[in-house]
């Protein structure tokens, strides 16, 4: 009776591995979990609706910085007085935000305005949270939604 052995070629062990390895290490997009599910990768407060309209309801103590970029404020709304700056450009201007306010942070779904919440707390500022405004808007918030300008006619 023989024996079949198997002797494993060393050259091909070691990329097979690493291949395995990266595949249980890097899942793809789709095969994790729903955004929903993960924690946030901030630590600010997300506002609800009701904390909001709260805020909003006291306009000499709160100021909005809304970091979203100028089209989705046109696309998605915006509340009806913020100071907009974008979260690429918080680090550089945050001098410029006024200390004697408490601060919300605001962008689509509360992410960005999450960091950017934390950024200013960071540096000294009072920040109530963040809010987004889908979230806002889901939970039966009103917002300001602007036409774009009417187009020019060629002359």
């Amino acid at each position: 009776m023989s024996t079949l052995r198997f002797t494993p070629d060393l050259k091909l062990a070691a990329p097979l591995a690493f291949g395995l390895s990266l595949a249980l290490n890097f899942a793809p997009a789709w095969a994790e979990d729903a955004p929903a599910n993960k924690a946030p990768a901030f630590k600010a407060h997300v506002l609800t609706k009701a904390e909001t309209d709260s805020w909003l309801s006291k306009p000499d103590q709160v100021l909005l910085i809304d970091v979203r970029r100028p089209d989705e404020l046109q696309a998605k709304g915006q509340f009806p007085v913020y100071f907009s700056i974008q979260l690429k450009d918080l680090e550089k201007n945050w001098a410029y935000i006024p200390k004697d306010r408490t601060l919300i942070t605001v962008s689509n779904h509360a992410g960005r305005a999450g960091r950017a919440a934390d950024f200013l707390a960071d540096h000294g500022y009072k920040v109530a949270g963040a809010t987004g405004v889908e979230n806002y808007e889901a939970e039966g918030g009103q917002l300001l939604k602007l036409a774009p300008p009417p187009a020019k006619k060629p002359e």
